[in-house]
């Protein structure tokens, strides 16, 4: 006999609209927004690193988490995209969810210290719904995860907010969003409709089309922001693959965006006594990645403060 599991289906939602949210369109981040200054010369030399690349006509990736969305940094993802700079975005299962929530009623982030204590956290119906909807309905025509989500928003009426959605507008542009999951992290994983099987292979075919993308990164650009686990984890396993089955991807750019500081030499080796071993990020992006060429980079900063600046960077040295 199996072990005895829980039963999903008596769990109790509520109507999203409900919900009181800490991030709304008021909190939004857009290009014209004035932006706090911010003095790197690693951050400098990153932007250089990445119109270089989009001269060249080389890829930049730029895998996120999903406070960079709660952040209210969307705006700014969607001009990147608009602009010609990413060509492909990647997130986890919370990016998406937040973005959708922000697609449907302009508003996300709920008051979890608040609604765990009586077993409302994550429970609202819509999100849950219409995302598992979505991507059962993705995964039976042959679609990733976040191109079926993308699918939704620009095709559903009640996306009324579609506008300030990364996945609305990776794809109207044809830019893949991949998003790599974690069964059990996300809330949506918590909802009756619940297909297990349909997140799985939605997430499989998206980390497919991510390894396509690595395998293209000769000469260009990985960026992370703020993804401390999934993206340098995926990131690695990508990049193995591509070398794997023969693509050359030995000089490369690849830059982590976090607010941890890592101490002296980021890129000397460090031992099992040092906490910072256990980063990921240090290791799986900044410097194993680049052991065959190119540079690794560690930028520590509020992103609402490094990405807007980063963006105003290369937009400044592509327009010359």
């Amino acid at each position: 006999m199996p072990y005895p599991a829980l039963d999903f289906s008596g769990i109790r939602t509520y109507h999203l609209g409900e919900r009181r949210n800490l991030v709304t369109r008021a909190d939004l981040i857009w290009p014209t927004t004035p932006v706090s200054p911010f003095e790197s010369r690693d951050l400098e030399e990153v932007a250089e690193h990445i119109a270089t690349a989009r001269r060249a006509g080389r890829p930049v990736i730029c895998m996120y988490g999903a406070h960079v969305i709660k952040c209210g940094l969307s705006p700014l993802l969607i001009a990147l995209m608009e602009e010609g700079i990413l060509t492909h975005l990647a997130t986890n299962g919370a990016g998406v969810i937040h973005d959708t929530e922000l697609a449907l009623i302009g508003e996300t982030s709920e008051d979890v210290a608040d609604s765990i204590e009586d077993g409302s956290f994550g429970m609202a119906e819509e999100t849950g719904a219409l995302i598992n909807g979505a991507v059962q309905a993705g995964v039976r025509d042959g679609l990733g995860y976040g191109e079926a989500l993308g699918r939704f928003i620009a095709t559903d009426e009640r996306a009324q907010h579609r506008d300030i959605s990364v996945l609305y507008h990776a794809y109207r542009l044809r830019i893949p969003l991949t998003v790599h999951i974690c069964i059990g992290t996300d809330i949506i994983h918590q909802h009756p409709s619940v297909d297990f099987a349909a997140l799985g292979w939605a997430s499989g075919q998206d980390f497919k089309i991510y390894c396509k993308s690595v395998s293209e990164l000769e000469g260009g650009v990985f960026l992370n922001f703020g993804s401390a686990v999934i993206g340098p984890e995926v990131f690695l396993k990508a990049l193995s693959i591509a070398r794997n089955l023969g693509y050359t991807v030995s000089h490369i750019t690849t830059a982590n965006f976090d607010i941890i500081p890592l101490q002296g030499d980021y890129h000397a080796k460090v031992g099992y006594d040092n906490p910072e071993y256990y980063y990921r990020p240090r290791k799986n992006i900044v410097n194993r990645p680049t052991s065959l060429g190119g540079h690794g980079y560690h930028i520590t900063g509020d992103h609402r403060v490094t990405l807007p600046n980063l963006y105003h960077l290369v937009r400044e040295r592509l327009a010359h």
